[in-house]
């Protein structure tokens, strides 16, 4: 564990992140190996971009070495020296040279914008669409986490490496990357310019590196903890702000928004200290950087002014050493700026193995089965499930539901009712058992475009868009007529025309559907799916009173024909089913039809009776 002491007082730990200590299990992080593959495998098809750009770099730093050239040709004429470096001699008169240098200095000035510019347009042709595909892929493989992963880590850690991560990449891309590779390129065309000058002139800038050296000797090692926990802070503090905002209103029910606040306070602080401090590091860092630069030029002066006597040696002209000095002071701003951005680079760095580990998490898609034929029954066998260990909300659950068959599943809250229906779906692998559909396990059919088991919960999503985006995401090629069909199925027309149709824009900003509505929307999208077992979870649970019986009309209609797994929370759900199963504890303990059941004078019928009564 790393600290720092700020001038506070406060002691920011930086090798220590507050998911760890919340006892999370954070999404996995590349290796630095790992994400430099993912990278450049996102430039895939847009490496030609990426090739131009390299060139105009190089033509860029180019054009910046004419300046002092030209400078130091100037300066041989007008001191009446022998011949200049590579000058044209004593017969050109100081005031054609300094008109010729002018042009040439002119056209190089242009030469070097339109190259800086063609540069980064090349790069950003080259660096956008491969952006996008890391983006499109981290989305991709999080829609497709198991939603318990989800949870251990938190949705915070999730999002900041969505949002936040991606966002730094981004502005890496157009900022950091350009400056970085235009800084080198100029460095390493300098250090060929000392040489090609005299080769003392050339050790005596060389005589500088270790000066920088040690500056970076003293940053790495204390920066690298305080990016990695700068964003690991960052993923902290989103998840204490979801947890605000989506538990609000609880949090004031129940006079814990003061509390909670307090902690969305820490989290932010802890993040802000953290980018302080670095800061600071930053800043004790530039001091050694100009320490290094005043070395350095007393360097070059000092030996020139040595080479000129001809102390050192053949005697170099005035002209020389002002072009290497030119040179070095040339290299003030790329060597800063490789130095400077050092802390970008590893933000930058540190984000990019967040996200490629995001992106390792794509699990090979099983190879393609065909659908069967016919219906297949549904076949629950010895599952059990933990979320943690030694602590089983499952154990040992079997059943087998035919084709078409509506099977109820009912219990005292905690009985493992929901935690089934999540594992039937495909949500949750269970840690013993499988469930199949047919012959085959319904974690294989669930890659397909029409998954064959859907889930609907209290829990939907109203997607920002139409009506009819919302709909057809079921079914992209669903025409209006087919739609339509749907919703008067289902009882959803009439409201949907008095919103304003298909057409009318719903979701975030836009027209505010009431909950019974959403859900009226996510049962239009199964029926759309068309799939062959249909588990509901609360489905209608935020009907209300008054809309309660138009929205399981709905969710009834949506279940004919197909096999039904109803979690129900009224038992006006179980009594409508072919069979009822009871469970307690995570075990399943009655299996029957209601009438049976009812006369067994077991669990259901205490159930029954209270619910009647």
């Amino acid at each position: 564990m790393t600290a720092e002491t700020r001038g506070t007082g406060e002691t920011v730990e930086v090798g220590r992140d507050a998911d760890a200590e919340a006892g999370r299990t954070l999404l996995p992080v590349a290796t630095p190996r790992e994400a430099a593959r993912k990278a450049w495998a996102a430039f895939a098809g847009h490496r030609a971009p990426l090739a131009l750009a390299g060139v105009m770099f190089a033509l860029s730093g180019l054009a910046g070495l004419v300046a002092p050239v030209v400078f130091g040709r100037i300066v041989d004429a007008v001191t009446g020296s022998a011949e200049g470096p590579g000058g044209p001699g004593g017969s050109a008169s100081a005031s054609a040279l300094v008109w010729w240098g002018a042009g040439a200095i002119a056209v190089a000035a242009v030469v070097e914008l339109v190259a800086a510019w063609a540069s980064v347009t090349f790069l950003a042709r080259a660096g956008e669409p491969a952006l996008a595909r890391l983006r499109e892929e981290v989305v991709e493989v999080a829609l497709g986490l198991d939603h318990e992963v989800v949870e251990k880590a938190g949705e915070g850690d999730l999002l900041s490496r969505a949002g936040d991560d991606v966002r730094v990449l981004a502005d890496a891309l157009t900022k950091v990357v350009p400056l970085l590779v235009r800084s080198v390129v100029a460095i390493a065309f300098t250090a060929v310019g000392f040489f090609a000058l005299d080769w003392r002139l050339g050790v005596a800038g060389l005589l500088t590196l270790p000066f920088y050296a040690m500056s970076l000797r003293w940053y790495l090692p204390r920066s690298g903890p305080y990016y990695r926990a700068e964003r690991a802070a960052m993923g902290a503090r989103a998840e204490a702000l979801l947890t605000a905002v989506h538990g609000s209103a609880t949090l004031r029910a129940q006079g814990l928004a003061p509390a909670h606040s307090e902690r969305v306070g820490h989290a932010s602080w802890r993040s802000a200290a953290i980018g302080l401090s670095v800061w600071n590091l930053l800043t004790r860092f530039g001091q050694r950087t100009n320490r290094a630069e005043l070395i350095g030029l007393l360097l070059v002066l000092g030996s020139g002014f040595f080479l000129v006597r001809g102390d050192l040696g053949p005697a170099v002209t005035v002209g020389a050493v002002t072009t290497a000095a030119l040179f070095f002071h040339r290299l003030f701003n790329p060597i800063g700026a490789v130095l400077m951005i050092f802390d970008e680079v590893q933000s930058a760095g540190a984000s990019m193995t967040r996200v490629a580990g995001v992106a390792q998490l794509r699990t090979a898609a099983p190879a393609p089965t065909p659908a069967p034929g016919a219906p297949a029954p549904l076949v629950i066998e010895g599952v059990g499930h933990a979320y943690d260990a030694g602590r089983p909300v499952l154990a040992d659950v079997s059943l087998v539901l035919e084709p078409g068959e509506r099977v109820a599943v009912v219990g005292a809250s905690g009985a493992g009712k929901s935690t089934l229906g999540q594992i039937v779906a495909g949500r949750i692998a269970p840690t013993a058992g499988t469930v199949r559909l047919g012959d085959v396990p319904v974690a294989v059919h669930g890659v397909a475009a029409r998954p064959p088991v859907v889930i609907v919960t209290q829990e939907v999503h109203v997607f920002a868009g139409t009506v009819r985006d919302n709909l057809t995401l079921a079914d992209p090629d669903a025409p209006d007529e087919r739609l339509w069909e749907v919703l008067e199925h289902l009882g959803s027309a009439g409201w949907v025309r008095a919103l304003g149709g298909l057409d009318v824009v719903v979701g975030e900003g836009a027209t505010a559907l009431t909950p019974a509505q959403a859900q009226h929307l996510a049962l239009a999208r199964v029926e759309l799916a068309d799939p062959q077992v249909v588990v509901l979870d609360e489905a209608t649970a935020e009907a209300g009173s008054s809309g309660a019986r138009d929205l399981e009309r709905a969710a009834a209609r949506v279940v004919q024909r197909r096999t039904a797994l109803t979690i129900a929370h009224r038992l006006t759900q179980a009594e409508a089913a072919d069979r009822v199963v009871v469970m307690d504890g995570g075990r399943v303990v009655e299996v029957g039809t209601p009438a049976e059941l009812v006369a067994s004078g077991g669990h259901y019928a205490r159930l029954s009776a209270a619910w009647h009564a």
